[in-house]
């Protein structure tokens, strides 16, 4: 896995129309990992647009991606803020090959709490809904998160709440290529996580976790703490 950190300069009237609709953002994400008449797979390489902009106004992009990317197929000029460093390998830089039950990561998340009702995917706006979905997808993913020392933060059932920041929350709007305007929820949790089971956390890194990862949602970034 290769994880590459781009900067998009707002100048550019093309960033500003790819910030604006995470489909355009994502479509023009795809030609750095195809040409033009192939379609680029699903597992292909996750994003995530950071919160925070540099110093010169510039826009963060995490890409997590398992080839290379070829930045020159954007062909878009003033679309990069800076030219981009060369991706890292996670791979190594993690050890993925040897990750153990009991390791602690750091972890930043965007994803779409929801859940499903009556055929339609609702965003979970309580927090402590969407606690439990991080809590249920972390089971899920082979990681759990640990339970907040502060006596008031508790759930109806009287148990612990897990300890994680939700920050970030916002209805994300895309519009597809046929004029239809899709809408999704998301929030940004940060937080430490601990590994519970090494094949299906590693899973989790390369494929991501819940939906809307067109939009930009999914990608579970993390740095080793002791």
């Amino acid at each position: 896995m290769l994880l590459s950190r781009i900067l998009i300069d707002p100048r550019c009237k093309e960033v500003r129309r790819d910030l604006s609709n995470p489909y355009e953002l994502h479509s023009t994400l795809c030609r750095a990992f195809s040409l033009p008449e192939e379609k680029v797979q699903p597992s292909c390489f996750l994003w995530r647009l950071e919160p925070e902009t540099t110093i010169e106004g510039f826009s963060k992009i995490l890409i997590q991606s398992t080839k290379m990317p070829i930045w020159d197929r954007i062909g878009i000029p003033g679309w990069f803020g800076t030219l981009p460093d060369p991706p890292v390998d996670l791979t190594s830089r993690l050890n993925l090959d040897h990750l153990q039950v009991g390791q602690n990561f750091r972890y930043r998340l965007q994803a779409n709490p929801s859940k499903m009702q009556k055929g339609k995917r609702l965003g979970l706006l309580q927090v402590i809904d969407q606690e439990r979905w991080l809590s249920r997808k972390g089971e899920e993913c082979g990681f759990a998160l640990p339970k907040s020392s502060m006596f008031d933060l508790t759930g109806d059932d009287g148990t612990p709440r897990p300890d994680v920041q939700i920050t970030q929350e916002r209805m994300l709007s895309g519009k597809r290529r046929d004029d239809t305007t899709i809408s999704i929820f998301s929030v940004s949790y940060d937080g430490i996580l601990t590994i519970t089971d090494p094949m299906k956390f590693r899973d989790a890194l390369e494929h991501g976790v819940g939906h809307g990862k067109v939009f930009g949602l999914g990608l579970l970034s993390v740095v080793p703490v002791s």
